[in-house]
């Protein structure tokens, strides 16, 4: 059998299962539960996002056709 003529094969080949052995070998991810209890330690009174207020005027409609 002539290799040369097989190379690329050969490399398609080693790529997959270079390719599945590191999908193979890696470590599995840790599983994350959900607490089944009601207490937690967080307030609920504090948002938990923050909040922004854009206060501003409406443009008028030469404003408008200026900025468009």
């Amino acid at each position: 059998m002539n290799v040369a003529r097989h190379m690329e094969a050969i490399v398609i080949a080693a790529a997959i299962v270079l390719g599945a052995s590191c999908y193979a070998t890696a470590p599995a991810p840790a599983l994350q539960v959900a607490s089944s209890s009601m207490h937690s330690t967080a307030s609920f009174n504090v948002p938990d996002a923050h909040i922004v207020q854009v206060k501003a005027r409406r443009l008028t409609a030469a404003q408008k056709a200026f900025f468009a």
